[in-house]
């Protein structure tokens, strides 16, 4: 689990996080919803120790993030951010194997690469394994990157708007590999995402936000309703609602 207490974090004299607390729930997939500059973005790093946190206290699985040595955190939690542009003449395998680092050091072992094999299959790349990254399509490339990221073998895995730049049949590919990852392999993926229509699709719990504060937290089919729709987005769309799943009409 990631416990979140009492987090708030300014650039300057601009708040961008005001007093959050929240627990996100271990295995699956949980979605960080909201407008642009809700601060979804700045959580996910506070998160991942990418920037100094301000105040308040965030855990992963019971580390303290801002305590806890680097090796260490770097076994329980990965991160890929939204800029991880890498050299183009490498190839799917060799970025992969990027994500062992952490373990080996820069002296990989046998184990190190049967996670980098696990890795190119868990993400359908096998046939792509040795082609340069120059070579592969948006959709190919970012899958090539969530992989090094899966490699690394932690339980929490956190995504920066993994479907940025990816057309609609590459982000429902992905989104359905990172849904069939989480539970198969028994990761806890938390993602920063833009279309809520996805997040209702392929996410177990949903995290709203706006203005840097706390919205509705929970299921996508019990969360996304139209006032929340007005309240968090500022817009009138309307939900449809098939059973328990829900579909925002644009």
């Amino acid at each position: 689990m990631i416990s979140v207490s009492e987090v708030s974090h300014a650039y300057g004299q601009t708040p961008i996080l005001t007093d959050l607390t929240l627990e996100i729930p271990r295995g699956g997939v949980t979605a960080l919803v909201g407008p642009n500059g809700a601060g979804k973005s700045t959580l996910l790093g506070l998160i991942a120790r990418l920037m100094p946190l301000q105040c308040g206290r965030i855990t992963v699985d019971g580390l303290d993030v801002t305590t806890t040595p680097t090796d260490q955190l770097a076994r329980r939690l990965s991160i890929l951010p939204q800029a991880s542009e890498v050299a183009p003449r490498l190839t799917v395998a060799e970025l992969v194997s990027f994500g062992r680092y952490p373990h080996h050091k820069g002296r990989p072992g046998p184990e190190d690469r049967a996670k980098v094999a696990e890795a190119i299959a868990a993400f359908d790349l096998e046939d792509l394994a040795d082609r340069p990254l120059d070579n592969l399509s948006g959709g190919q490339r970012q899958r090539a990157h969530v992989a090094m990221t899966f490699a690394q073998d932690t339980e929490f895995v956190l995504l920066d708007e993994p479907l940025n730049n990816l057309d609609i049949a590459a982000s429902r590919s992905l989104m359905q590999l990172l849904r069939r990852v989480a539970h198969d392999h028994g990761r806890t993926i938390v993602t920063v995402l833009h279309d809520i229509n996805y997040a209702c699709a392929y996410a177990d719990h949903m995290v709203t936000l706006r203005g840097g504060q706390l919205g509705p937290m929970g299921a996508p089919g019990e969360v996304v309703t139209d006032s929340l729709l007005d309240a968090v987005f500022g817009t009138p769309a309307r939900v449809h609602r098939v059973e328990d799943r829900v579909t925002v009409l644009v």
